[in-house]
Formats: structure tokens, C-alpha cells, sequence
């Protein structure tokens, strides 16, 4: 678009050199009027170059950060499920129904001394050794984790009609197989009604400040992670709150 508005303002110029040079004096207003349209029009192009991509930055960025506290919704409940069940759900209406449901153990832990015998049967030495005991002293529902957040919703990709892909999986890690989640939605969905040609400029981008190529995700299926792929710039309210 840049060399097209360059390639104008040079066949511009060139013609107003000629209407200059060679024109009958009587037709340069006329000419003269469409040369200014055509300036204006020119300037607007400029204008409009210049503004798109800053203009998409910035409603992607808005978009974006729905998307994500959405994901976020998601990992919560996941880990909930996964410290009560001990195992990761593998649909978001599963997770919804849990969160409805569920209840989450409150324990306590304390370090106690034991004497313990390191010697023999016949000769006894008793040595004493801490030992931590946890023991529950109560229940909460996992409701209360996610008060004042829209989870019921939380399948649906905000401003379009699609809902998060979720899956689950086993990674091999020193030979203990891990359970592992990953929760995506795509980009093109996402950005769906922007500019072309910006849209797969972002689905390429591999920049460490920006989301990284076609998916906003969270988890894996080939490591053991329970963290998003977008810079932490999108974890700043977040960061905020714990500090309060």
C-alpha cells in the first residue's frame, strides 16, 4: 500500500509539472480542483496506512485479553478438578458442572516428632524425627473460587460463535506419565471482520511481546505446563490484584 500511495504522489507531482509547462491557462482551474481532490485523497490514503495497523493493535489487544481471562477461567477449573479428582476433565460442560458441585478439602499440616528405633530389636536406639501430618479440617465449595466470573459462559469464544477446543493427554516426564490439558481458540475466529492482510501478518508473528502463531492457548499436550502462550503484559491485572 506504501509504494502505491508513493508511486501516486510521484505521478501527482509529475502532472502538475506538465499542467505547469504545457496546460492552456484556462483549463488549470479546472485541473487544479481535481489535483487537490486528489491530495486530499492522498492524504487520507497516507493517514489511513499509517492508523490501520496501530487501530488493529489495539482492538486485537481488547479482543485478546477477553479471550484470555476466558483461558484463564478454564486453567482455574481445571487444576480445581484435577486436586479434587485427581485427574483433568476432558469438556468445559464437565467443568461447569464441577464448579456447580464440587467441594474442595481445607487441610492443615503440621510438623509432630516421633521417637523412631534405628538400632535393633534386641538393642534398641530411639532416635527422634519430624514428621509432617496433614489433616482435614474442613470443605469449600469450588464455587467460591470463581465468584463475580462468568463461568457458565466459559466455553464460548468471546465475539464470535465458536466455542475452546479442550483436550487432555498423558506426558511422559522421568518415566511417570503426567497428566496434562490444553485449551485453545484460533485466531482467524477471533479476529474475524479485521483487515485481511494484517490478520495473516498476525498469524505468522513470532515476536517474544506478542502471541505466537495461530492459536491463544493455554496448557499443553507435549509438556507438563499449566501456562498460557501470551506475554505476561496480559497477567498485568492480575498481578494487581495479588498485590492488593
Amino acid at each position: 500500500m506504501l509504494i502505491t500511495i508513493i508511486a501516486a504522489i510521484i505521478i501527482t507531482g509529475a502532472v502538475a509539472f506538465l499542467i505547469v509547462k504545457y496546460l492552456p491557462l484556462k483549463l488549470r482551474p479546472i485541473v487544479s480542483i481535481v489535483l487537490l481532490l486528489l491530495a486530499v485523497f492522498l492524504t487520507w490514503k497516507i493517514y489511513d496506512g499509517i492508523m490501520k495497523p496501530i487501530n488493529f493493535d489495539k482492538n486485537k489487544k481488547v479482543i485478546y485479553a477477553k479471550v484470555i481471562d476466558k483461558l484463564k477461567m478454564i486453567r482455574d477449573a481445571e487444576i480445581a478438578h484435577k486436586e479434587v479428582t485427581g485427574v483433568y476433565s476432558k469438556s468445559i460442560s464437565g467443568l461447569i458442572q464441577f464448579i456447580d458441585t464440587a467441594q474442595l478439602a481445607l487441610t492443615n499440616t503440621t510438623t509432630v516428632v516421633e521417637m523412631v528405633n534405628k538400632g535393633t530389636r534386641w538393642q534398641k536406639i530411639m532416635v527422634p524425627v519430624e514428621k509432617r501430618v496433614t489433616d482435614t479440617i474442613g470443605y469449600e465449595p469450588v464455587l467460591d473460587r470463581f465468584t463475580g466470573r462468568d463461568y457458565k459462559n466459559m466455553a464460548k469464544v468471546p465475539g464470535t460463535n465458536k466455542e475452546f477446543s479442550l483436550e487432555i493427554g498423558k506426558v511422559d516426564k522421568f518415566n511417570v506419565q503426567v497428566d496434562v490439558f490444553f485449551a485453545k481458540a484460533n485466531k482467524i475466529d477471533v479476529l474475524k471482520g479485521m483487515d485481511a492482510s494484517l490478520v495473516k501478518q498476525e498469524l505468522e508473528v513470532r515476536t517474544s511481546d506478542e502471541i505466537k502463531g495461530e492459536f491463544i492457548s493455554v496448557g499443553s499436550l507435549s509438556e507438563v505446563t499449566t501456562g498460557g502462550n501470551w506475554p505476561p503484559h496480559y497477567d498485568k491485572n492480575d498481578r494487581a490484584k495479588n498485590d492488593k
